[in-house]
């Protein structure tokens, strides 16, 4: 089984992908964080303050890391995020602005050339994003928007990004005809919503797999790219 957990922003998606592989013994696949890539692509500069062009690189490189790490495990997984990720979240950045932190009380974005350019550009990216989806995905799992946003400095602060990029990944799914399952509820429902739904025997219960994945959780580096480009 090759699963990936979709959902955007602040849904539970690390976690939640974190456990469901201590759960049912399938190997987690992720990429790093546009954050984290930051360091090594645009080394003393942040998020916000990247262009298109360089947004556009940031998306690549993540791409290019998931679809190297998926390719390793030809017998399953589950994947924190998927190839269309990126382009949705890029996607919807023409609609709420580069930089979403600046936007969030913001009707209308203006489409300058360089936004109308970068739109067109993920237009196209779009067209490998979903083939790798169709041919590679058996299944995603969507965790809808149930919590508030985490105002930790690290992902866009708009509820408008949130909405909109979730539109998106339902509306793309429907169209490439990929099964779905919304799956809600605290991490223990959402974990036996997914073994009724997908038959998995159990290698742990579900108190061990949340417990091993809130340790792997903690282990996550939340320091800022400029932090991070400095060490």
């Amino acid at each position: 089984m090759k699963l990936a957990i979709a959902g955007t922003y602040s849904v539970g998606k690390t976690l939640t992908t974190m456990a469901v592989s201590h759960l049912v013994g399938l190997p987690r696949s992720s990429a790093k964080t546009m954050r984290e890539l930051l360091p090594i692509s645009i080394p003393g500069k942040t998020l916000e303050e990247c262009t298109p062009p360089e947004l556009i690189m940031l998306i690549m490189r993540r791409n290019q890391e998931r679809a190297v790490n998926e390719s390793h495990l030809p017998d399953g997984f589950v994947s924190d995020g998927s190839s269309l990720h990126e382009w949705a979240y890029g996607t919807v950045r023409v609609l709420v602005g580069i930089n979403p932190n600046e936007s969030v009380n913001l009707d209308a974005i203006e489409v300058t050339e360089e936004i109308g350019f970068y739109g067109k550009v993920l237009e196209q990216m779009a067209v490998p994003a979903k083939q790798h989806a169709r041919a590679t995905y058996d299944s995603f799992v969507h965790l809808p928007i149930e919590f508030p946003l985490v105002q930790d400095g690290h992902r866009p602060v708009n509820e408008r990004f949130r909405s909109l990029a979730d539109e998106l990944m339902l509306r793309t799914l429907d169209e490439l005809n990929i099964p779905y399952h919304t799956v809600g509820g605290s991490i223990p429902e959402r974990l036996q919503k997914i073994i009724d739904i997908y038959g998995f025997k159990p290698v742990v219960s579900i108190d061990e797999a949340i417990e091993l994945a809130q340790a792997e959780y903690a282990l996550i580096d939340t320091s800022s790219e400029l932090v991070r480009a400095a060490g």
